[in-house]
């Protein structure tokens, strides 16, 4: 499949402020346009790239897109928009170009491996975006007055890249109407867009304050590739592994949650808590990974602070445990172990649930209903277990 880069680059930067256009801004000895073009020229998945540049450095290029790369490179003009400087870049796409992705110059930190999985989803499904689950409590807002709280499962922040189909982005850009990216104008063109994964680190620069965390990030990043030769050539750290378990009795009189999620049944589990035990087995697990106790230490069943807790909420706390060391959910996999309920019809929303309170995409999340097969007192009917495993890694 031949795919086109357009970076995007062609804007003013008038929040950024400063006295050089935000694109030749340096940060780690490089600008943030020479990151986010090179990302592109050496990505093998990409055949060319094409560069929008505002009318005065297209006149004067700079050095980053001089020369004679290994792949086409070319410099245009672009527009006033940014989807008009990717409609510029898209009228000069190669013949033969089958897939577009696009970047915003202004995220220098994205890795080539988001950009492959970018690439892969839109081969897959037409469209995609790069985008981070929301993890903060999300507030709409109206004349510093709050309106409504939105479900924050539903919420993703969107980055670059964004790749399409040829066919999709040619739809998306006959829109003469503003919006803030290419995504939003293939949804009005009545494409699906997929989600993919983002990253933390692939922050974009708009104000002059983002420049410390960008020298932040860029001295990490500078410091490891001058790790030894020795070091460097050990096998890549995947992370860490945690196991959980956790078992309740059925009892009446109470609610059955799971997965945060409250299923209409006879019974519920028996506990100081809600009891959910799908996330008391997850929150065991990725706190094992990181090495930090499990839910009895934390969260004692004799302390009556927890008492009828919601147990989502637990486990919010438990992956704010969990990043004070240093870590962050990579993800996680439940089994549960029940005779009845049927869970299948809850699966989803609890995955969604669940993902939610780790900070994760639900893709990442897998809840898995079993039977005992009629053996012991879950087989009876008599108590619900779950096992958990969980992957966590250095942020």
């Amino acid at each position: 499949m031949f795919v086109s880069a357009i970076i995007a680059a062609g804007g003013r930067s008038l929040r950024f402020g400063g006295a050089h256009p935000k694109q030749l801004v340096t940060v780690g000895g490089r600008t943030l346009l020479d990151r986010s073009v090179s990302l592109f020229l050496t990505h093998p998945r990409v055949d060319e790239v094409i560069v929008a540049l505002p009318p005065e450095l297209v006149a004067d290029p700079p050095e980053c897109v001089r020369g004679a790369p290994a792949k086409p490179l070319r410099v245009i003009e672009g527009g006033p928009r940014r989807q008009d400087s990717v409609a510029n870049a898209f009228g000069v796409i190669a013949d033969q170009s089958e897939l577009v992705v696009i970047h915003d110059a202004a995220r220098p930190f994205a890795s080539a491996d988001l950009v492959e999985r970018t690439i892969g989803a839109a081969a897959e499904s037409g469209a995609a975006i790069a985008a981070t689950a929301a993890r903060d409590t999300v507030k709409q807002a109206e004349r510093g007055l709050i309106r409504a709280t939105l479900p924050r499962t539903t919420i993703f922040l969107a980055q670059t890249p964004q790749a399409f189909r040829r066919d999709v982005l040619r739809d998306a850009l006959r829109s003469t109407e503003d919006a803030t990216d290419e995504a939003e104008l293939a949804e009005r063109a009545g494409h699906f867009v997929r989600v993919v994964e983002g990253e933390a680190t692939n922050i974009k620069i708009t104000t002059q304050e983002d420049i410390a965390v960008a020298d932040a990030i860029a001295a990490r990043r500078s410091d490891a590739e001058r790790q030894p030769d020795a070091a460097r050539s050990r096998p890549a750290r995947t992370g860490r592994a945690g196991i959980g378990y956790d078992l309740h009795r059925l009892v009446a009189g109470r609610p059955l949650i799971l997965g945060g999620v409250t299923i209409p049944f006879d019974r519920g589990l028996q506990g100081n808590s809600d009891a959910d035990a799908v996330c008391h087995a997850i929150i065991d697990a990725i706190l094992g990974a990181a090495g930090a106790g499990d839910i009895g230490r934390h969260f004692p069943d004799t302390d009556q602070a927890w008492r009828g807790a919601s147990s989502i909420d637990l486990l919010r706390r438990a992956v704010e445990i969990v990043r004070g060391a240093g870590l962050e959910v990579g993800n996680v996999d439940a089994t549960v172990i029940a005779e009845r309920p049927k869970l299948g019809p809850f699966v989803e929303e609890m995955r969604a649930n669940v993902a939610g309170a780790l900070g994760v995409t639900p893709e990442r999340v897998s809840i898995k209903g079993k039977t005992n097969e009629g053996v012991g007192e879950i087989g009876r009917g008599e108590a619900i277990a779950v096992h958990a495993i969980a992957l966590v890694r250095s942020t």
